[in-house]
């Protein structure tokens, strides 16, 4: 089944150093990850003040700046995974350097039909 890893931390959470040792061993993890035929992919995202928000109301696309939540963490990145069950999955998110400062959402992935 796949699982979709949500990482998210408070902004100020990583010094920059730090940061760069947490990257390398993600992309470590996603090399082991892959091949126990597990990864399917994994990204950290640019600050939220990169972030656009759109909706379309009544046929009209609106668009503003994002994100649109007020909260103390913020949305850093995610895993794509494939795992045997939900405890695989917990089990893999807990071996991600960003569960050390901030928490990782896990939720599964609705398989769309006709699509894989």
């Amino acid at each position: 089944m796949k699982y979709i890893i949500l990482l998210y931390s408070a902004k100020d959470a990583w010094p920059p150093d730090e940061h760069k040792i947490a990257l390398a061993e993600s992309i470590d993890l996603c090399h082991r990850l892959h091949a126990e035929g597990k990864y399917l992919s994994a990204a950290p995202l640019h600050p939220p003040e990169t972030a656009k928000c759109v909706s379309v109301r009544g046929g009209q696309t609106y668009v503003s700046d994002g994100p649109f939540a007020e909260t103390k963490e913020q949305f850093g990145g995610y895993f794509l995974v494939e795992a045997r069950d939900l405890d695989d999955a917990i089990a893999i998110a807990s071996t991600i350097p960003a569960t050390l400062r901030g928490t990782a959402e896990i939720r599964p992935l609705f398989p769309l039909p006709d699509l894989s």
